[in-house]
């Protein structure tokens, strides 16, 4: 899925993002390592960080689902499948510590062949 799709009036919008995901806007916050208000409050949805954890979310939910056939089955790996090399660590585990840009490299390592 394109990012567009996740987007309302240029910003991400977890409203869409729960839609998509099946699940609540509380968890699409959880999800990215944001708190409730985050998603809640609109002054804190158009903040910078509330923007790139939700970016950064979508962007390797996107990089991954080619792999599982389904934005849902994308988002449910990001959420529960522990990276090797990461001490056991999520996708969304290293997010929430805003290490995203470490999830990238290893999906595009993994591409590569380095982890096969």
């Amino acid at each position: 899925m394109g990012l567009a799709q996740y987007a309302d009036d240029g910003l991400f919008a977890p409203t869409k993002i729960a839609d998509a995901f099946r699940t609540t806007k509380d968890e699409v916050a959880r999800s990215a390592g944001l708190g409730r208000d985050a998603v809640l409050r609109a002054e804190r949805l158009r903040s910078d960080k509330t923007q790139r954890r939700l970016r950064e979310m979508i962007e390797i939910v996107n990089k991954v689902e080619p792999r599982f056939g389904s934005a849902l089955m994308a988002y449910a790996w990001y959420r529960s499948e522990p990276l090797p090399g990461f001490s056991g660590a999520t996708a969304m585990a290293l997010v929430q510590q805003g290490r995203a840009g470490d999830v990238l490299d290893y999906i595009d390592a993994v591409d590569a062949g380095v982890f096969a």
